[in-house]
């Protein structure tokens, strides 16, 4: 019985778990340790990470949505699981702009939680999304574009650390020759955000935002924040000693040491790493209807 699949935490991946899902039609929601999967007759229907913006901060962030009118639908159809149906029934969005914002968060937050492809927790049957239905995706077709997008990123840069952990910026160097969306992206990089809180501070899908990101990272220009040595302890013992000898001569001798501004990663990042250049994926295109939608409102 459905009942029965998957109680507690076991070793097999959370992959494994959701192809055995489908094809038991099994409805209910799949929890591992970076998200839910939500299923409806063995097909996902939502998913929820901490590492990807929420559907509802896509919507009122990118200004499609009024934060009020967010929230009356969940107050009035959240407990029924129609959330989705009341903000298109109430005229606050239209059923395509919802459908295709709904499709982009649903595969960004999969990514994270099937990236490592660890254990799943537990299995809770008949348990629904409050959002309810909007469109249903095959399993195969989550696994597999999951699977492409770790693929691709892995090409670009191959430290997954850059997908989940506060970044840092290394250096400006070459910053005004950035294309126009990584250039904003790389504002955003404070050494307290993460990937998912750039992007919805930008209101921008994840995935895209870790590309650019990864690029930054494969150019040497951004770092997880815990991989970025300070330089300003170094810098408060240095300076006394500069009033007693001329500084313009002792500065160009011994560039670390004056704790500069600009901070360098452990390993030395200076070498230029070629950053592959890849055609527009599949998911341009949707962003694309995305926007002429949401423009239509």
């Amino acid at each position: 019985m459905i009942t029965q699949i998957l109680t507690s935490r076991t070793d097999e991946p959370a992959s494994a778990q959701l192809a055995t899902l489908a094809e038991r039609s099994a409805s209910g929601a799949l929890s591992t340790e970076a998200g839910i999967v939500y299923l409806a007759a063995g097909r996902v229907v939502h998913v929820e990470s901490a590492h990807a913006p929420a559907l509802g901060d896509l919507l009122t962030h990118s200004g499609a949505l009024a934060t009020d009118g967010w929230w009356e639908a969940i107050d009035r159809a959240g407990r029924r699981c129609r959330v989705g149906r009341q903000l298109v029934d109430s005229g606050h969005l239209a059923a395509g702009a919802l459908e295709l914002c709904h499709l982009g968060a649903l595969f960004d937050a999969a990514y994270f939680v099937l990236a490592h492809d660890g254990p799943a927790l537990r299995f809770r049957p008949g348990v629904a999304h409050w959002l309810g239905a909007v469109r249903s995706v095959p399993v195969d077709t989550v696994l597999r574009e999951s699977r492409r997008r770790r693929e691709l990123l892995h090409r670009i840069w191959p430290e997954p650390a850059v997908d989940r952990a506060p970044l840092a910026r290394i250096q400006d160097a070459g910053a005004a020759d950035l294309p126009a969306r990584r250039s904003r992206i790389l504002a955003q990089v404070d050494g307290v955000r993460t990937a998912a809180q750039i992007a919805t501070a930008l209101a921008c899908r994840t995935f895209h935002t870790l590309v650019e990101l990864r690029r930054l990272a494969a150019a040497g220009m951004v770092a997880p924040a815990d991989s970025v040595a300070p330089a300003a302890g170094p810098a408060d013992s240095v300076a006394p000693a500069a009033p007693s000898a001329p500084a313009a001569s002792v500065v160009p001798e011994a560039p670390p040491a004056p704790g500069a501004p600009v901070m360098s990663p452990a390993p030395a990042a200076g070498s230029p790493v070629p950053v592959p250049v890849f055609p527009d994926e599949p998911e341009t295109a949707l962003l694309r209807r995305l926007l002429h939608a949401l423009e239509a409102l």
